[in-house]
């Protein structure tokens, strides 16, 4: 018997549409059992949890069904208060399916600590782009000390007192730059 032959048989052809049809049914009690496991159609709002702390957060996605997880507490936002949620993903208002894993980043109750560069030597500009990268703020007025170059930094105060080079500070802290007065002489 011949390819072709068989391919046009009674059998053949019986065999094809029982296949078919049993792919169709398999195709089709697949859909509906992942319709069923997958829930689909079912939906819960995530709440907005932005500003309140993790004890707050875990009783409201526990009522909703919800996980949740702490991904990072390593950052300090003035805007929000200590130990509460900066951050989480999903974002309030998108929709999640039960038992769905929201994570959180919390605030910290602090600034980081955050070690003075070595600015010594540089010029004002350069020691304020500096500071500023790093994460404090440069305070109004600089000290003059007598010195003979102009605008460079030869100390760094915080609150009047003069800091060693490589000591932590929190993060955002005033710095004063002592300069050089361009005037008097090197010391």
């Amino acid at each position: 018997m011949s390819l072709l032959k068989f391919i046009r048989s009674k059998s053949f052809l019986k065999q094809l549409l029982f296949a078919g049809i049993i792919v169709i049914l398999l195709v089709f009690l697949l859909m509906k059992w992942l319709n069923s496991s997958t829930n689909h159609d079912q939906r819960i709002q995530v709440p907005d949890l932005s500003k309140l702390t993790k004890e707050e957060a875990v009783v409201i996605l526990n009522e909703l069904d919800l996980q949740m997880e702490v991904l990072d507490s390593s950052s300090y936002n003035a805007n929000y208060p200590p130990l509460t949620i900066i951050e989480h993903n999903p974002e309030a208002n998108g929709f999640v399916k039960e038992k769905r894993t929201i994570y959180l980043k919390i605030n910290r109750a602090t600034f980081v600590d955050v070690k003075i560069p070595d600015v010594l030597g540089e010029t004002r500009r350069n020691a304020e782009v500096t500071l500023r990268v790093v994460g404090f703020k440069i305070g109004e007025e600089p000290v003059y000390i007598s010195d003979i170059a102009r605008d460079v930094v030869r100390g760094v105060l915080f609150n009047g007192k003069k800091m060693e080079l490589g000591k932590k500070l929190p993060q955002n802290s005033v710095i004063n730059l002592v300069l050089g007065d361009g005037k008097g002489l090197a010391k």
